[in-house]
């Protein structure tokens, strides 16, 4: 007999609330950078599977939707600064996907080198400041960051993520109060997981995360992190509000990841069904892919789009296992900054 359970096909909340369905184009840009996202970090697991990248690893699968969202509507002087969950944010950035997995591989062509490895990569030319392995220790750069744009006067705001675990660190309150104090240009951005490390958010954080600096002066607002569209929305609003001198702004994005913590983290503190309910039902990519196809996006044009973004990836695989390793007096560079008198 035939089970009467049927499977859930994963909507986007923002557009069957009647809001109005963006363009084709704007569509198809959104499904390519979040694939981009997701396919790239595949990869990343299966080359430290083989054992090419070593150390800590990171993974964003599920939660590409946030960073995809926020960079859809940021101004080209915005800074960005994030944790250790970093490669996600570096392609929506712009960095170069051959760029970043050179430098997860150790390679000399790496962003850093092949010295910073997965949770140390920087670009000045794509304004991103890192990843950073030092929990919370991004909001107190991305205040500095917001301190820099607001003294050159540039119009620049300073986005600032990191995890709903971080956001229970103490240099967090010490940065919401300097923030407030001075108005400075900050988008701190919670993107809530739901786990820091293996512990629940409802077992380690009390209250809502994003009313965490109203003792300070801070607005908050929560949004629907598996949501591209509501994530693009309620981010424009954001930025606009601290782009107009207002000060800083917290926004709690609830999402979720499907890998463990890192590549280390069996998570066995998850049911298998809670994650393949999540997959099935609140997928951001496969949202979207129903979207366009629904819209009339022929289905030849997304096979188009996923052997593009499956090509770049394996050539960005390729690139870094083709990469040297860095020489070993590359120790000595980057380490000291000699200034004339």
């Amino acid at each position: 007999m035939a089970s009467s359970k049927t499977k859930k096909k994963p909507k986007l909340k923002t557009v069957s609330n009647n809001e109005s369905i963006p363009s084709v184009e704007t569509l198809q840009k959104l499904y390519r950078e979040m694939l981009l996202i997701r396919r790239f970090e595949e990869k990343a697991g299966q080359l430290y599977g083989m054992g090419l990248i070593g150390g800590f690893c990171h993974l964003y699968i599920g939660q590409e939707a946030v960073v995809t969202g926020i960079s859809s509507v940021q101004e080209p002087q915005d800074t960005v600064v994030t944790s250790y969950r970093d490669h996600a944010h570096m392609l929506a950035c712009g960095m170069d996907p051959k760029g970043i997995m050179a430098e997860l591989t150790g390679r000399i062509d790496g962003y850093s080198r092949g010295k910073g490895g997965s949770m140390h990569m920087f670009s000045k030319a794509e304004n991103f400041f890192g990843g950073h392995g030092i929990v919370g220790a991004g909001t107190a750069i991305g205040a500095g960051l917001g301190f820099s744009h607001k003294y050159k006067e540039d119009g620049g705001v300073a986005v600032a993520y990191m995890g709903d675990g971080a956001s229970n660190q103490g240099q967090v309150a010490e940065v919401y109060n300097m923030a407030a104090l001075w108005d400075l240009p900050v988008l701190f951005v919670i993107e809530n997981n739901q786990y820091g490390m293996g512990t629940s958010v409802k077992r380690s954080s009390a209250g809502q995360l994003y009313k965490r600096g109203e003792g300070y002066g801070i607005p908050g607002e929560q949004v629907d992190g598996m949501d591209v569209f509501a994530v693009q929305k309620t981010a424009k609003q954001a930025l606009d509000y601290v782009r107009s001198g207002n000060g800083p702004y917290i926004l709690e994005v609830m999402t979720y990841r499907y890998r463990g913590h890192s590549m280390s983290d069996p998570a066995k503190y998850r049911t298998k069904e809670e994650v393949a309910n999540m997959k099935e039902e609140r997928d951001p990519i496969t949202a979207l892919k129903g979207l366009m196809q629904d819209v009339g996006v022929d289905e030849a044009e997304i096979k188009a789009i996923d052997k593009e973004i499956k090509d770049i990836v394996n050539e960005a695989a390729v690139f870094a296992q083709e990469s040297p390793e860095p020489d070993a007096h590359e120790l000595w560079t980057d380490v000291l900054v000699e200034v004339q008198e």
